[in-house]
């Protein structure tokens, strides 16, 4: 009860059948991959609540995350949204997260999850309801604008009749809804029906949106969204079982009453293997916890930068801070017939990251010119095979794997941008 208050829903819906089926679903099939997300994820699972706190959102959202990622930092969608909140390039770029060479901050454990809060109470303050807002998350506004309006139009017909003191309205407000569908007008048109039909005294829940019409091939919402509200509600009354509450798996009620990650600003240029180093922790420990760092080194525009260290870490991080070893670069001596595509294909890196290193105004490069080659000493190219899906094109593998699509064409020695599904392709990176 206290889940469906917190999204604005009515408590009566605990007895939806759909819902119920859903969770019931859930219940027999995933008690063991629910605890192993909380327990991959507790670390930082905390931070998470406190931001959902601070920002005034209920603490159910955090079952957003895990029906989005499964609590996975670094989990890419087949439409390239990334990271926990699955955000779309675009969609993060307007919410301020930064995505280059160095960082994707989508991946970041505490900034995209302040991005996530100013979306949805973005959302909230668009439509005035918790659950709307998650639904418009995972299906954007626009569609929930149809939804509601098509909703209040039914409902005003079925409570009035056909022949009512709005018909005519009615008829025209259907006819630029069928446009719209068929994207023969503009969204503008929808909105300013939606901004008049709101002010009726008709307004349709939760039960109306997430019906399902007989003989209507396009639903209120998509059965995407119908089915992506049931199974948040699902994965948050999970928390209250008795696979959670009576057996070994208790720790997963108290993840959040403590923060156990803690932020610290360290120098830009460092590697995170030598930070992991000097605050005695596992590399690969760090690098989980700073999936957004996704060259592992330390972005050399920023004077200093945050990553996130585990809390029981931060006392000697304090100590060793300014003893942390700075990263051994490559130096890369220009010869006569280089260029920085080339250089870069040598060591299997961007140019752009050469480029922006070296703090280059332009791709021009003097004879016997010094360049620093920002990975660190050692690291050696590696490989994995990539098949081609439904959808791929040469490009969005380049952006997926960050890697030139030059050096993907000449890796693979290709002469055209053709591929087909199914192709195998070699990805090189460190």
């Amino acid at each position: 009860m206290q889940i469906l208050k917190e999204l604005d829903i009515d408590p009566a819906y605990i007895t939806d059948y759909k819902l119920q089926k859903t969770y019931n679903r859930y219940l027999q099939n995933i008690q063991r991959r629910y605890v192993n997300r909380f327990n991959r994820a507790s670390l930082f699972v905390p931070k998470v609540k406190d931001i959902l706190r601070e920002e005034g959102l209920p603490e159910t959202f955090l079952y957003l995350a895990m029906a989005e990622s499964s609590f996975t930092l670094d989990a890419k969608s087949r439409a390239r949204a990334t990271g926990m909140w699955q955000f779309m390039y675009g969609t993060a770029k307007n919410l301020g997260l930064k995505n280059d060479i160095y960082v994707d901050e989508r991946m970041d454990i505490v900034k995209s999850t302040y991005a996530a809060t100013k979306h949805l109470k973005y959302l909230h303050r668009q439509f005035g309801k918790w659950y709307l807002a998650a639904v418009a998350y995972n299906c954007g506004q626009g569609r929930v604008i149809e939804a509601i309006t098509r909703a209040t139009i039914d409902m005003y017909e079925d409570e009035n009749g056909k022949n009512n003191d709005k018909s005519k309205e009615i008829k025209k407000y259907r006819r630029t809804i069928s446009l719209y569908q068929q994207k023969r007008v503009r969204f503008r048109e929808l909105n300013n029906i939606y901004k008049e039909i709101i002010t009726w005294d008709v307004k349709p829940d939760i039960y109306e949106l997430l019906m399902e019409q007989k003989k209507i091939r396009r639903q209120y919402l998509p059965e995407e969204s119908r089915n992506y509200i049931r199974k948040i509600i699902s994965l948050a009354m999970m928390n209250n079982q008795s696979f959670v509450t009576e057996n070994d798996y208790t720790h997963i009620r108290n993840i959040g009453v403590t923060s156990p990650i803690a932020t610290v600003k360290v120098k830009g240029g460092l590697h995170l293997k030598n930070i992991a180093s000097a605050i005695g922790m596992q590399y690969r420990d760090l690098k989980m916890l700073n999936k957004h760092i996704v060259r592992n080194v330390i972005p050399t525009y920023n004077e200093d930068y945050e990553i996130y260290i585990p809390y029981s870490r931060l006392s000697i991080f304090n100590q060793n801070k300014m003893n942390i070893e700075a990263t051994k670069y490559k130096v890369h001596i220009v010869k006569r017939g280089d260029n920085l595509y080339d250089i870069g294909k040598k060591y299997g890196i961007s140019y752009k990251a050469i480029k922006s290193f070296n703090k280059l105004k332009s791709n021009r490069l003097a004879l016997r010119q010094k360049l620093v080659i920002p990975f660190v000493e050692g690291t050696s190219l590696k490989t994995k095979n990539y098949y081609v899906k439904n959808g791929d094109t040469l490009l969005s593998i380049a952006k997926m794997h960050r890697i030139d699509l030059d050096k993907l064409m000449n890796d693979n020695n290709l002469k055209t941008s053709l591929i087909k599904k199914g192709d195998k392709l070699v990805i090189t990176y460190r």
